[in-house]
């Protein structure tokens, strides 16, 4: 009975109040884990949050597509350009002609990864970047955030200026270079001119670019640079042999290699937008227009002078336009591009029948006239004709877009400062190189060709000399 009425007023205790006190307990140990479990949610997705602020962002697939096709076409420009030279020379330097281009791809190439990247991309001083990225360490998973691209693609896309730049020179000293000195001037110039003219205009911290210097694809870092160098290095190595000059010996490879160098240009500008969209599609095509331009513009020229127009002219029209619009093809609108590629048709083809008339320069294929007049047009006029219509990027619009002065100024001071800069150096690299080693091969051997006297190679079999063998073992 007892125990019953126990029972009895346990029950009257809970109807009271609703609970009992085991199930109160249990429901405060029910809420303390449920506290847990909210809290323990909760921690877990701040981290993830974290995480993801931390974690690079996503790859942009499209901008990848297009920086990696972009970059394949600018390789493509290395070969174009040796087909252009080597076309141009007489019939017993097209060897040497086309191999001293092809190997910038392997040595300048490797150059680039080792060091090159690292000394333009990273942070440093006004002059030149650091080593931090040298061999391209830590950039196997980073991201290049200006367009959601791997850095890797980035890299891969400027290796193939940095590649082509000294090629350029080549045409300068064509038909008289060794072969030996040539593989020395090219490392030591692309790492005392190039890397730092590059850094100058594109890398983090660049005195040009923080002085409002603008150069959308190259105009001061590829065609200024190598054009200038190519014009001291022509008074350096003095004149060829006998003629110093030669009749080209192949017109339809030089129209070839002109086709690859417009093919592979639409890379070199359009793919300097680094992301696909409106601002490559207007590079692509102010890059078409600049060559049609001036291959229109120096083919009338030479048709009013000499009574004919030639392909080989024309050709070297095509690429005084794109020289010209590549600083430009960003950053002005199409009826500008026809305007600044016309003067460049026009006034590259009267420097360049001046000095092949009236001067004691021997710059074989042109590469002043084209590269290093042509840049110079191009940098000036995209200070003059910049708009933020085509690219709102610009801190300053060009002197006739918007009357302000400060964009034209500094493409003039980087204009002057990079010909100085290129002067100077090519200079001292090439006196440098001809202490340890001749940089001229012998009046000899430019007599009896380059391509038999350094190679042991014919660029046609049947053109093999009398009493000359070759070792058909060879490459077996």
């Amino acid at each position: 009975m007892m125990l019953f009425g126990q029972r009895l007023r346990h029950q009257k205790t809970y109807s009271k109040s609703g609970t009992s006190p085991w199930r109160r307990a249990m429901m405060k140990k029910l809420g303390a884990f449920g506290a847990t479990l909210v809290a323990v949610f909760f921690s877990a997705m701040s981290a993830a949050l974290a995480q993801d602020a931390a974690a690079p962002p996503p790859i942009d697939t499209g901008n990848t597509t297009w920086l990696l096709v972009s970059t394949a076409l600018v390789m493509l420009m290395t070969p174009g350009l040796a087909f252009f030279y080597a076309g141009m020379v007489s019939r017993k330097n097209v060897v040497s002609t086309l191999l001293q281009n092809y190997v910038a791809l392997a040595v300048v190439g490797l150059l680039w990864i080792v060091a090159g990247f690292s000394l333009v991309f990273t942070e440093g001083s006004g002059f030149i970047g650091g080593l931090d990225w040298m061999m391209l360490k830590g950039l196997e998973t980073k991201v290049y955030e200006g367009a959601n691209v791997p850095y890797y693609a980035f890299v891969a896309f400027q290796m193939m200026f940095a590649i082509i730049t000294p090629a350029l020179i080549t045409g300068a000293i064509a038909e008289r270079v060794n072969f030996k000195a040539w593989l020395l001037i090219m490392v030591l110039w692309s790492l005392v001119v190039y890397v730092p003219v590059a850094h100058w205009v594109w890398g983090p911290g660049g005195w040009i670019a923080a002085d409002g210097g603008i150069d959308f694809a190259g105009g001061l870092v590829v065609h200024i640079a190598s054009g200038c160098s190519g014009l001291v290095a022509a008074l350096m190595f003095g004149k060829r042999y006998k003629t110093g000059h030669s009749i080209p010996n192949d017109v339809p490879m030089i129209m070839l290699g002109t086709a690859l160098l417009w093919f592979g240009w639409f890379g070199f500008n359009a793919g300097s937008a680094i992301a696909s969209g409106t601002l490559a599609a207007h590079a692509f095509m102010t890059t078409f227009v600049g060559g049609a331009t001036a291959f229109v513009a120096w083919m009338l020229t030479e048709w009013v002078r000499s009574g004919k127009p030639t392909a080989v002219g024309s050709a070297t029209g095509i690429v005084a336009g794109l020289v010209c619009i590549t600083p430009a093809a960003g950053y002005v609108d199409i009826t500008a591009a026809i305007i600044m590629t016309a003067i460049a048709g026009v006034v590259c083809n009267m420097i360049a029948y001046q000095m092949k008339k009236q001067s004691r320069l021997d710059d074989a294929l042109d590469v002043f006239a084209c590269h290093g007049v042509g840049g110079i047009i191009g940098a000036v006029f995209t200070g003059v004709f910049a708009s933020k219509a085509v690219n709102g990027a610009l801190a300053v619009e060009g002197l006739a877009i918007s009357g302000e002065t400060k964009l034209f100024v500094s493409n003039i001071v980087a204009v002057g400062a990079v010909c100085a800069y290129a002067v100077i150096l090519t200079y001292l690299v090439i006196k440098l190189v001809n202490l340890v080693m001749p940089i001229k091969v012998s009046d000899e051997t430019q007599s009896q060709g380059l391509d038999t006297s350094l190679h042991g190679e014919f660029a046609k079999f049947n053109e093999r000399q009398p009493g000359h063998t070759i070792d058909q073992t060879k490459g077996m």
